[in-house]
């Protein structure tokens, strides 16, 4: 069955298998990708194109499907028990994509919009079974990780490669995600399409440094801010020693967001034995995970925004941090490499290094020149990124998927899969 238009792409499929876009941010799994999913489904919505996100059903008081807003709907699949560990997802992706598939030959989508490499596995079945066009996004990848000092199973970075080779259109992020799909993958350059994340500049804007530090009890010492998931990935302890380094005693270190995956527990468990070893048990404050919007509170009141992530495929961070005219200091990889401009928005660091942030933390605490020029450029280079051109730019890959002959899936590649 082909449901194919030639011209137009009236009605998407997307699949977020594991993580819900209106799961808030920095709990359990909820990360940049749910603000991805969430913020550009609502964009096509807006723009005409009715939008499904099939996630799984993670709670047994779900309802079935919550309509969001006109064109945007969330559909929980039921799939394996709802307390199923994320380690776990794998044993279910295919009977997630069988009710997908059911749901889809009732009511046909023209495009399927996997993210992440379990949505990718359950996409590809959904397209093997109905004949509708795969376009996927990783977000992120096996054998970066891996390189980077954070292994995954193999077996996921063959059914990410055997994903890679089925789909009409592989969705990167910036051209450094675009060198990893084919450095790591051998992902065909000819299927591989940019699409730039936005921010919501409604909320993340440039605003008065004094008023959002009285909204979140913050005085006059000098803010660092990380936001995110507390795991290793993200690198929380590379802020905490560059705060130990710093000219300024008295600056704190603002950690916005709460352990996540399996490793999450233990990891905040090791940064607090970092704190105590360090002593700065006075200087580093956690803050529950907040609603998306109210964290451009929180940018407006640092002084700089800490990035020491080991890998980033995009970086929404940074760029909310630097739409509100906050000066990012970031770890050189991925696409903070795009996001970050050195010298002018902020500074990347090469392999991580505490000291060299802390140096380039010092010079912003310390010249407030240089940190007011960093603020109004940042402010105005994060203008260009916004997510209606995202969703432009999408809409375009999915008419360039919808009018191709679909990808034949190699044999190999079903099985990795």
């Amino acid at each position: 069955m082909v449901t194919a238009l030639h011209s137009d792409v009236r009605s998407v499929a997307v699949l977020s298998l594991h993580t819900s876009p209106l799961a808030q941010p920095g709990t359990g799994d909820g990360g940049g990708m749910n603000v991805y999913v969430r913020e550009l489904v609502s964009a096509l919505a807006s723009s005409g194109v009715r939008t499904r996100v099939y996630v799984r059903r993670w709670s047994d008081d779900l309802p079935k499907r919550v309509r969001v807003e006109p064109n945007f709907e969330v559909v929980h699949v039921p799939a394996g028990p709802t307390d199923l560990a994320k380690e776990d997802l794998p044993s279910v992706v295919s009977e997630f994509a069988d009710w997908v598939g059911d749901d889809l030959e009732h009511d046909p989508a023209d495009v399927i919009h996997a993210n992440y490499w379990l949505s990718g596995v359950a996409g590809l079945q959904v397209k093997e079974r109905l004949s509708i066009p795969l376009v996927t996004t990783f977000h992120t990848l096996a054998r970066v990780k891996a390189e980077l000092g954070d292994p995954e199973p193999e077996s996921r970075a063959r059914a990410e490669a055997a994903v890679m080779a089925c789909a009409e259109v592989v969705v990167s992020n910036c051209d450094a995600e675009t060198e990893q799909l084919r450095r790591h993958y051998g992902a065909d350059p000819h299927r591989i399409r940019v699409v730039t994340p936005g921010v919501d500049h409604a909320f993340f804007s440039p605003g008065s440094p004094r008023g959002a530090r009285d909204a979140i009890g913050v005085g006059d010492e000098h803010v660092l801010l990380f936001v995110g998931r507390i795991q290793p990935l993200k690198g929380l302890d590379v802020a905490v020693r560059a705060l130990a380094m710093l000219e300024d005693r008295e600056a704190v270190l603002l950690v916005v967001g709460g352990a996540s995956g399996s490793q999450g527990e233990a990891e905040l468990a090791r940064i607090h034995a970092l704190i105590d070893e360090l002593d700065l048990g006075d200087r580093v404050r956690f803050v529950p995970p907040q609603p998306h919007h109210l964290l451009s509170t929180y940018y407006r009141a640092a002084d700089v925004c800490v990035v020491p992530s080991r890998s980033e495929s995009f970086g929404l961070v940074a760029l909310e941090a630097q739409a509100c005219g906050t000066p990012v200091i970031a770890s050189a990889v991925g696409g903070l490499l795009t996001l970050v401009d050195p010298g002018r928005t902020g500074e990347l660091v090469e392999n991580r290094d505490p000291a060299e942030f802390a140096r380039h933390i010092d010079r912003v605490l310390g010249d407030p020149v240089h940190a007011r020029r960093l603020s109004t450029t940042a402010a105005r280079r994060a203008r260009a990124y916004t997510w209606s051109t995202a969703a432009e730019a999408l809409q375009q890959v999915y008419r360039h998927a919808v009018a191709r002959d679909l990808v034949r899936c190699p044999d190999a590649a079903t099985s990795a899969a």
